[in-house]
């Protein structure tokens, strides 16, 4: 019997089809000189124990042998709703040769506003920048959904998902705003599930779907979304970059919501005399002003939805009145959802 020639194959290292992302998971990633790393050369493997069989056992034998390993993946699952692909590691800029190299932890961040993290978002999608997660774009960044963040926060690195949080601030579904993210790191299982993209504004006022910015295969996309996504909807946290500045606001209402506060809820966080943080203006709040909200209304002639006079706890009434003067500067969907963010407040009483 003649001894069986192997030949190992190194193809390009994106490809990016069902069959290549499973084995990614699967097999070792090893430099050259160590085991087989990459599908296609196990597969070059297997064609050439199979020739040697046919030899052999004959056509009959050699039937029982694996088939290649381009299987379906993740049946089941609509495409387009669920990535099925894992996520990339932190890194320097254009990958592993790439310069700078990453940051250190603690790095001091650098400001960005929300209208340029939603341009730098809206860059991608223009470009249909193709879904990779061994590819880097002209800017540096890396192909996936981490990466795609990474970029649109100016960030001097690619993160994951396992590291976006250090550099974010966890916030509540009602403080949402354009350039936030929604995250979902699977901790147990980092390759099944996990996925983020950057909130857009609201549809409309429901608050039950938004406009979402997202790297998923096939490339970039902007979409409107369930809230909080397709799937797995309850694991999708906001999330607030820390390094985000407050920005032009009426740019920031055409993206799908007023331009909101970077941190804190004290009036210096957002530059706004007097304004005192929204969630003093949520249900159940009761304090003096809710009294001095109520009352402005009524004095800019958006009062007709008291009965009774204005009042220090939030109700309807002081919904539907900021809510009216909203829509009187222009705004509509998310923007004028009836809560007073800073320029609310801002135009309210200037």
């Amino acid at each position: 019997m003649e001894t069986p020639v192997f030949e190992e194959i190194e193809p390009a290292s994106d490809c990016d089809c069902a069959g290549c992302r499973h084995w990614r998971r699967v097999l070792p990633h090893a430099p050259a000189g160590r085991a087989l790393a990459h599908p296609a050369a196990y597969r070059t493997l297997v064609a050439a124990a199979a020739a040697t069989a046919v030899s052999v056992l004959g056509a009959g034998g050699a039937a029982a042998l694996p088939a290649a390993a381009h299987a379906a993946h993740r049946p089941g699952v609509p495409a387009g709703d669920e990535p099925g692909t894992p996520q990339g590691p932190r890194g320097p800029l254009h990958g592993p040769v790439g310069r700078p190299a990453a940051p250190p932890a603690g790095a001091e961040l650098a400001g960005i506003t929300r209208t340029e993290i939603i341009d730098r978002a809206k860059s991608w999608v223009a470009a249909k920048v193709p879904y990779s997660l061994t590819a880097y774009w002209s800017d540096g960044y890396r192909q996936d959904c981490s990466g795609f963040v990474s970029m649109a926060w100016k960030l001097p690195a690619n993160e994951w998902t396992g590291s976006l949080g250090t550099v974010a601030d966890r916030i509540t579904k009602e403080e949402l705003q354009p350039g936030d993210i929604l995250l979902f790191h699977n901790e147990s299982d980092p390759q099944k599930g996990s996925h983020v993209v950057i909130f857009g504004g609201w549809t409309d006022g429901t608050r039950t779907a938004y406009t979402a910015y997202e790297q998923t295969p096939p490339h970039t996309r902007k979409l409107d979304t369930p809230y909080a996504y397709w799937s797995n909807s309850a694991q999708y946290l906001p999330y607030r970059y820390k390094g985000v500045a407050a920005g032009d606001a009426a740019k920031a209402g055409a993206a799908g919501t007023e331009e909101a506060p970077p941190g804190a809820a004290g009036p210096a966080s957002h530059g706004v005399a007097g304004y005192p943080g929204r969630a003093m203006f949520r249900p159940g709040a009761d304090n003096p002003y809710v009294t001095r909200l109520g009352r402005q209304l009524v004095r800019k002639g958006f009062g007709t939805y008291y009965t009774r006079g204005p009042g220090p706890r939030w109700g309807e009434a002081d919904r539907r009145g900021v809510q009216a003067f909203q829509r009187a500067q222009g705004w509509r969907g998310g923007a004028a959802d009836g809560y007073p963010g800073p320029e609310t407040w801002r135009r309210l009483f200037s």
